[in-house]
């Protein structure tokens, strides 16, 4: 049945609040006199009711656990709470689903009062149509009972819910109320406790819950790899389809790019003619080069405007990404302005030749026009940057 409403667990899956959590939790064992294990170790207690983890991971009785809590929440309401931070993607993907037309909800074993704190203090309430926590009187409450309480706030009929969490106790919680489930990688929890509790889907960035929700999702089940080159590793997929259906894709792994886009005080570009070999032709391109494992782009960016052109810049700007083919290549090209320039010598590899034209940028934008120009990156951070030129008068 079509998606019409998401619930999402909170700590691990929305927000890391791992540090303020662990640091409460070693906290309250130390004002007792428990020697607490490091902090790295700690990460059973993000999840769970405290109740439960006090008792079942350090042997105390309920009374023991409950005065643990206390001591807990002494330090996390005044300070643990804010060491915590939304992943990234995360208020994206929630703005998304709003524009996409979902309902979305909280299904929280947090005590309802830190999630609406935190909630306000990253600007993301207004994405959520029931916040479903526990209240500090009765914080033992299932998971399965939150989820069922927050599908009822919502008012879709549970065939229509989907929920996203981080542990294998949201995974259980969907499946008690027979719905579908869909484990996040990047919090908590791991792929083999998902689908040992039966996830639908198991996914490894917010953008892929969108995908899920709007039946567009390609899980992957196998990867046989076909050729490990230089620059690029080639391999054949076989994927379950949001459907169930069994597909293959054939897939080009590539480390990524980064291209810059160069503005003289007289309105000039830059760029580079150099011969293609896949395509036979010489063209026309702005600067750019691959990024190396672990480079930061924007270092890379400066590196190839120097070597190609030989150009520094006293600016530099983000232009957004680029998808060039994703058809069947996971690359992504990173697109920088740059303004202030001086130009010094260039420092081309052994088996590079390349010639530097200075273009006016009102030429090269009727060049792209006219279909001269083909070269993707060059097409998008010429556009790109007339557009933000004409932004800024």
């Amino acid at each position: 049945m079509t998606v019409k409403a998401l619930i999402f667990d909170f700590d691990g899956t929305l927000c890391d609040t791992g540090e303020g959590i662990k640091k409460s939790a070693q906290y309250a064992l130390e004002s007792f006199g428990i020697q607490s294990p490091p902090l790295e170790e700690l990460d059973y207690f993000i999840g769970p009711p405290l109740l439960v983890t006090f008792q079942e991971r350090f042997g105390k009785t309920p009374q023991e656990a409950d005065e643990l809590i206390k001591k807990f929440r002494e330090r996390y309401s005044t300070t643990g709470v804010f060491e915590s931070r939304l992943y990234d993607g995360v208020k994206e993907l929630l703005a998304s689903l709003k524009n996409d037309g979902f309902k979305v909800g909280i299904a929280s074993s947090k005590p309802q009062k830190f999630i609406e704190m935190l909630l306000g203090h990253f600007e993301i309430i207004e994405y959520f149509d029931a916040v479903c926590g526990v209240s500090f009187k009765a914080d033992c409450e299932s998971k399965e009972s939150i989820i069922s309480r927050c599908v009822d706030a919502l008012g879709v009929e549970r065939e229509g819910v989907l929920v996203v969490g981080d542990t294998r106790f949201d995974i259980d919680g969907a499946k008690k109320n027979s719905l579908r489930a869909v484990g996040v990688s990047w919090g908590y929890g791991n792929k083999f406790e998902f689908f040992e509790s039966g996830a639908d889907f198991v996914v490894d960035k917010p953008q892929d819950v969108e995908a899920v929700a709007l039946g567009l999702y390609e899980q992957t089940d196998k990867v046989t790899g076909i050729f490990s080159g230089k620059v690029l590793v080639m391999h054949h997929d076989d994927v379950t389809l949001c459907n169930g259906a069994a597909a293959k894709r054939e897939c080009v792994d590539h480390p990524g790019g980064v291209a810059v886009i160069g503005l003289t005080d007289d309105n000039c570009v830059p760029l580079v003619r150099q011969f293609r070999y896949p395509y036979k032709e010489v063209i026309f391109e702005i600067p750019a080069g691959k990024l190396e494992k672990g480079e930061d782009p924007f270092e890379a960016g400066k590196r190839e405007f120097k070597e190609e052109v030989g150009a520094v810049a006293e600016n530099y700007f983000s232009l957004g990404e680029l998808y060039p083919t994703p058809g069947y290549t996971n690359e992504i090209i990173r697109l920088y302005g740059a303004t202030g320039l001086r130009f010094e010598e260039q420092n081309l590899d052994d088996d590079e030749f390349l010639q530097i034209v200075k273009m006016p940028l009102d030429e090269l934008v009727e060049r792209v026009m006219s279909g001269e120009i083909k070269d993707a990156k060059t097409v998008a951070a010429a556009l790109k940057l007339k557009y933000k030129m004409n932004e800024n008068k």
